[in-house]
């Protein structure tokens, strides 16, 4: 089979012609119709004819994985992670931190007012970068000051211990509502979830709550209630979503380390656009306890870092069984099993050339050098034969929206204009599936994964551009409302489902930067349960990709 992708059938909708276009889709007789014919102009017949073989309905076991070579306690991985990186005053990384406040250069009160001034320059007035949605400051405080103290004896709880992270505000913090970038979730959390809880463990500063896509339907990252979010690189232009200011934040320079959540590319696009790293852990391997339920076949939630070494770090401290979530049961202890051996001779990269080259000319000449960074250290290239898009597209479509239309069904019966435009769009097409395309979907999902694993017998991990695309201008006239534009959300998600619907770990790490500045990506796909290896790589790529400072960037140590 040749190399296809089918252009997007779609027009570009923004202001009354979007709004007419939602109206219509929601209507009970019209909507329908109109929905079935976008789809099948988009090519949903094809997927449905596909057959699935004998796969059931039920995600097929992800194997093992290897046990860890040199066992060792998060903390102490955590800590390891970021022995060996590199302190500079350019870049404030964990392990920048951890040196400041060992040396006592700083301390974790002096961070947090620095941070906070400096969010207050960044995102407020008209020139605002559309960070956060939530924010207790004093609170920040008292916890920099607990730290402090912590620090001053000499008794670290771990190497985040002072070290600012956001949150996306898609996962619960006590105190705080769960928005979900929308208006009418106000309920306060009573509890944090199983990554709040567990970065409070090790320390960490929780500055606040992230501005998101609404609901994370979309990966553009524009809110209509909280406003667009702004790429650091250049405010005019978007950070991908659906973790937009998780990664905004970070390229921004006011902390190392972010969370973000991810049912299709909502943590790699926004660090491919934004010029950070991103990992999607195999699913489970980071509990989704006290994540409100969103898409729950797809769904992930994990680290974003201004490096691989502090995405390591963060990774060690959050991945393992909280005893509650059911799908991060019974999965093999985490590790980061020669992390630091820059030495690749064995390691076989996956590469399907015209695949690889479907993306902006820019985008592929800096994912080759980092694919050349890779086969220099000592990998070597395996060709694959090509992806079936189109089964990738719909299987991935179908599990999302109808698992997100059914998420938020009691709020859209009651008031649907509570969701913004492209919301509803993208709901109106998950209310339109079929229960047989749900479960043909389900299965096409369980072929996919059984057949994704055969191939990585032969390969250690599969190596693409993470976007095929860098960031896209925001379209201002648009706004707040937005606009609808399959063909950019195709261009950002090309590369990206496969990981969702089968549950591999992915990376995205900087690979470098296209003629306008703007930061590229490069997609490391992984087996089952090897984040240790997609890390020991993207540290390579990372170590060898031209470094840059954003021209909107603050220094929170001084």
């Amino acid at each position: 089979m040749s190399y296809q992708r089918a252009p997007v059938k779609a027009p570009r909708m923004s202001g009354v012609a979007l709004k007419a276009m939602v109206n219509t889709l929601e209507r009970g007789v019209v909507g329908p119709v109109l929905v079935e014919k976008l789809m099948r102009d988009s090519g949903i017949e094809q997927w449905r004819e596909l057959s699935a073989g004998d796969a059931p309905p039920i995600q097929y076991p992800l194997p093992p994985g290897a046990p860890a070579a040199e066992p060792q306690t998060p903390l102490e991985q955590a800590a390891r992670a970021i022995a060996t990186s590199p302190v500079t005053l350019e870049r404030e990384t964990v392990a920048t931190f951890a040196r400041a406040y060992r040396d006592g250069t700083t301390d974790p009160v002096a961070v947090v007012k620095r941070a906070h001034a400096a969010i207050e320059r960044l995102d407020g007035g008209a020139d605002r970068l559309g960070l956060f949605i939530a924010r207790k400051p004093e609170e920040v405080l008292s916890a920099a000051e607990a730290s402090s103290e912590r620090l001053r004896a000499g008794m670290p709880l771990s190497v985040l211990d002072g070290v600012p992270v956001v949150l996306k505000d898609e996962v619960d913090l006590a105190g705080f509502p769960t928005t979900l970038g929308t208006t009418y979730r106000t309920e306060v959390a009573r509890a944090d979830s199983t990554v709040a809880a567990r970065l409070k463990a090790a320390g960490a500063l929780i500055l606040g709550k992230a501005n998101m896509n609404e609901i994370g339907i979309n990966p553009i990252g524009l809110n209509p209630h909280y406003g667009a979010a702004r790429n650091p690189w250049n405010r005019g232009h978007i950070t991908g979503g659906s973790s937009s200011a998780s990664s905004a934040a970070v390229a921004a320079g006011l902390c190392p380390l972010s969370i973000g959540a991810d049912g299709g590319g909502s943590i790699r696009i926004p660090a491919a656009l934004c010029g950070i790293v991103g990992l999607k852990a195999t699913w489970g391997r980071i509990p989704e306890t006290g994540v409100p339920p969103l898409c729950w076949n797809v769904a992930h939630v994990g680290p974003m870092g201004l490096t691989v070494d502090d995405v390591a770090a963060m990774y060690a401290i959050l991945a393992g069984p909280d005893g509650h979530d059911v799908v991060a049961r019974d999965q093999p202890v985490h590790h980061l099993s020669r992390y630091e051996d820059g030495s690749l001779q064995g390691i076989r990269l996956g590469v399907c050339t015209p695949y690889f080259e479907d993306a902006d000319p820019d985008v592929v000449t800096r994912c080759k050098d980092a694919l050349r960074a890779l086969t220099d250290a000592g990998a070597t290239v395996v060709e694959l034969p090509p992806p079936d898009l189109n089964a990738i597209l719909w299987t991935h479509s179908c599990i999302i929206l109808s698992e997100m239309a059914e998420a938020v069904l009691p709020q859209l019966k009651a008031r649907a204009s509570v969701f913004g435009l492209d919301s509803r769009a993208n709901l109106a097409l998950g209310r339109q599936f079929r229960a047989t395309d749900f479960v043909h979907a389900l299965r096409h999902r369980h072929r996919l994964t059984r057949e994704l694993l055969a191939l990585m017998a032969d390969v250690d991990v599969l190596v693409t551009p993470t976007t095929a695309c860098t960031a896209p201008a925001i379209p201002e006239s648009t706004l707040p409302a937005g606009e609808s534009n399959l063909p950019v959300v195709d261009a950002l998600m090309r590369f990206v489902r496969l990981a969702n619907l089968t549950g591999n770990p992915a990376l995205s790490v900087p690979a470098g930067f296209d003629r306008a500045g703007l930061p590229v990506g490069v997609h490391l796909t992984g087996r089952p349960y090897e984040e240790h290896l997609l890390l020991r790589l993207g540290r390579v790529v990372e170590r060898a990709a031209e470094c840059r400072t954003p021209s909107t960037h603050v220094r929170v140590l001084g």
